[in-house]
């Protein structure tokens, strides 16, 4: 016997526009980032994080987890961002076989410069289409969405709060 139950024709269309919008959303945010910084947007998200981290440095699988990537493709991302002088990796002194990537002070100008071209794409994208109740309704669903999603054991993210 068949349990399922299907979405509604509303719930489809509202799916369908939500899968839309956020496609959308990440090809516009990785044009900006890829013109103005020659980088993809989750790569501008590590060093964004990292920026905001003390001693702007984190374990390699503190940062995957945080950034929902495989730790191969983070070990990729974070080559890439070492050959361009933005981070490096240290040997964490508290686990001999882990490593702590570090935002060097390159990587966090980089943020610095990039950040005010990113927060504009972000604005246009979001922000200046919504009213302020649809701003706050937004920041809502999200939250709820999220906290639906999210692992009890990560309660540490701030944007769940």
């Amino acid at each position: 016997m068949n349990t399922m139950t299907w979405l509604t024709e509303d719930q489809q269309a509202t799916w369908r526009a939500f899968l839309h919008a956020t496609t959308l959303l990440e090809d516009h945010l990785d044009r900006q980032l890829q013109r103005d910084a020659g980088m993809p947007h989750m790569y501008y998200a590590l060093l964004s994080t990292l920026s905001e981290t003390p001693g702007r440095s984190m374990r390699m699988t503190e940062l995957a987890e945080r950034a929902k990537i495989t730790r191969s493709r983070l070990s990729h991302a974070v080559a890439r961002l070492e050959g361009n002088g933005w981070l490096r990796r240290e040997s964490c002194p508290s686990d001999r076989r882990g490593q702590v990537v570090v935002l060097t002070d390159a990587g966090y100008d980089e943020v610095v410069r990039t950040a005010p071209g990113h927060v504009d794409a972000v604005r246009s994208a979001i922000f200046d289409r919504l009213t302020p109740e649809q701003t706050a309704q937004l920041g809502e669903i999200s939250r709820i969405i999220a906290e639906g999603l999210h692992r009890p054991d990560r309660a540490d993210l701030p944007w769940l709060r």
